[in-house]
């Protein structure tokens, strides 16, 4: 054991209040507690704490402490028992036990059993189209989940009756269970397994429900699918969850959207992208086509010269944003479609192509692809 002095210890002045010494004592011990603190040197210092707080929180403790020191000559040796051998258990401040259960379970405040509780949240998945995201649509979910039994209004007991307080817990829902160690009686609790943590027994159990309070359902919902809802996004049905718990409110339900892709577009964001095949000659002539959209198809001239990997934009034709900021473009991208199987006669038409000349004199012998192939390969 340390000759540290006990204030030192603790952290605190000498004419510090016991409140004070309490607040200290709890988060060392806390800090150096053996179940938390895996260090070889957690117990040694759990100890210093442990017995400087049995000393500084009682009053004559204290005061034997202040004026002889640790050296009383009455001191108990070994152990915690020192300054009467009160060990975890002495002294007016409740015992260490109680200290301990304060500090590892939630200051000491037990749960009441039959308070309110908010029922759970439950998630449904909805599998919609690339169009229903899009546009937003109305539609009718079924979900399965709890609800207040309305026979025994969630009492469990047949109507005309009423739960009775659990003889074994004596209503609190938990049972306590003391036990010695080496750092004193430790206070454990655990939830009553006779009325499974309620504090009430249904001795004349609901026929509906069987004394449960809660009946299954598979209840029929409305959900408002919002335009611009994109994949992987949710929305949250306040009150559609589970039924509370002792009069409580019902939880929420949370819709997750899985966006089915589409044969054609593409998305990102709140664009839309789309892309369009043309043929040699619609690219190198120029052309005009008709392209599809979400709002119906529309016309859009390719220029003379057009290259495979161009893009133009549609200005509006994308996807309204699920906030209401703004509406996406749609983004069509031209590819260059090289023709696969060829007639004879198209053959022919291509070799000659192939072997059109220029007029200008400087380049006599140069056909049309020679010329391409030049600007495209030309040299640095």
């Amino acid at each position: 054991m340390s000759k540290k002095d006990y204030y030192e210890i603790l952290g605190v002045g000498k004419d510090a209040s016991k409140d004070e010494i309490k607040k200290a004592f709890r988060q060392l011990a806390r800090k150096y507690h053996p179940d938390v603190n895996k260090s070889t040197d957690a117990p040694e210092k759990f100890k210093e704490v442990t017995k400087a707080y049995e000393v500084l929180s009682d009053p004559q403790k204290r005061a034997q402490y202040d004026q002889f020191g640790e050296a009383d000559p009455n001191e108990q040796q070994g152990g915690f028992g020192g300054f009467g051998g009160q060990g975890f258990g002495g002294g007016d401040f409740g015992g260490f036990g109680d200290i301990f259960d304060q500090i590892f379970n939630g200051g000491g405040r037990r749960r009441n059993p039959n308070a309110p509780r908010q029922g759970a949240d439950l998630q449904y998945e909805m599998s919609i189209t690339f169009e229903e995201a899009a546009f937003g649509k109305t539609t009718e979910i079924r979900v399965p989940k709890e609800e207040t039994c309305s026979n025994c209004h969630g009492t469990g007991a047949k109507p005309g009756t009423k739960p009775e307080s659990c003889s074994h817990c004596h209503g609190t829902g938990q049972l306590n269970t003391e036990q010695n160690t080496p750092f004193g009686r430790i206070v454990n609790r655990r939830v009553c397994p006779y009325c499974q943590g309620t504090g009430k027994i249904v001795k004349d159990p609901c026929r509906a429900c069987g004394g449960k309070g809660k009946v299954k359902v598979n209840r029929k919902i409305e959900v408002k699918i919002p335009a611009g809802i994109d994949d992987g996004q949710q929305i949250r049905l306040s009150g559609q969850g589970e039924a509370g718990v002792n009069g409580g409110p019902t939880g929420d339900l949370y819709i997750v959207f899985a966006v089915k892709p589409h044969k054609v577009f593409k998305r990102d964001g709140d664009n839309v992208y789309l892309e369009v095949p043309l043929s040699f000659a619609q690219v190198a002539l120029g052309d005009e086509i008709e392209v599809p959209t979400l709002y119906g198809k529309v016309k859009l001239r390719i220029p003379a010269g057009t290259q495979t990997g161009t893009n133009f934009r549609l200005k509006g034709k994308g996807i309204k944003n699920v906030r209401g900021y703004g509406q996406g473009d749609e983004h069509v991208t031209i590819r260059v479609v090289t023709p696969k199987h060829l007639t004879e006669e198209e053959k022919a038409l291509f070799r000659k192509l192939e072997g059109t000349k220029d007029g200008a004199a400087d380049n006599e012998n140069e056909s049309i692809f020679d010329k391409m192939k030049k600007k495209v390969f030309k040299a640095d």
